[in-house]
């Protein structure tokens, strides 16, 4: 039986954006981060991140070092008691770099590529889960993908908000932060239960 999740993007939603980040001390994540992926465990749904990491492609970066990015990253959450069932990044750009990762994909969001890899992977039915983010692409992610989308008013998410027209659709749920869309996002899925 397929189950459900909840989907991370990673900077702006688990850690600061500061653009790129590069290496492992330029990781700041959220104090709340590991509460809100604490409660996604408690629960019993998947926690997965999916990110666009054009870093590399950008050269800023290389996939061993983005490696270590996301050990450190698991690693905190870890040490407070948050797990991630998996990580999946886009490592492309449709214009920038060099082959191969100068390329036209369907990991890239918006598209689902990366959902649907997940889905195959971990036997998940996305219509019953969630896509947690700062973005339109995050947003248009979640429609393209046929999972509901949580938009966080961290990162970039004040300005997706306010430049509602580029999204496919409107997000099902608007939170402060990570840990308040959890929250709604796991009320929801009591109350539907309850019904």
């Amino acid at each position: 039986m397929a189950e459900a999740a909840i989907f991370l993007d990673r900077d702006g939603t688990i850690n600061e954006d500061i653009g790129y980040v590069s290496s492992p001390d330029e990781l700041n994540i959220y104090p709340y981060a590991a509460t809100a992926v604490r409660l996604i465990n408690e629960a019993g749904l998947k926690a997965i991140i999916i990110t666009n990491q054009s870093a590399i492609a950008r050269q800023l970066c290389d996939e061993p070092m983005m490696a270590t990015i996301h050990e450190r990253l698991t690693t905190e959450l870890e040490r407070d008691g948050a797990h991630i069932d998996a990580i999946y990044y886009c490592p492309h750009h449709p214009r920038i770099g060099q082959p191969p990762y100068r390329q036209a994909c369907e990991c890239r969001k918006p598209h689902p590529g990366m959902l649907r890899q997940a889905a195959r992977e971990h036997a998940l039915d996305l219509s019953a889960s969630y896509v947690i983010g700062d973005k339109a692409s995050d947003m248009n992610l979640a429609a393209n993908a046929g999972a509901r989308g949580a938009l966080v008013l961290t990162g970039y998410g004040s300005e997706t908000l306010a430049a509602r027209d580029r999204l496919l659709s409107a997000p099902a749920i608007i939170a402060d932060d990570l840990l308040d869309a959890v929250r709604q996002i796991l009320d929801r899925r009591g109350s539907a239960v309850v019904r």
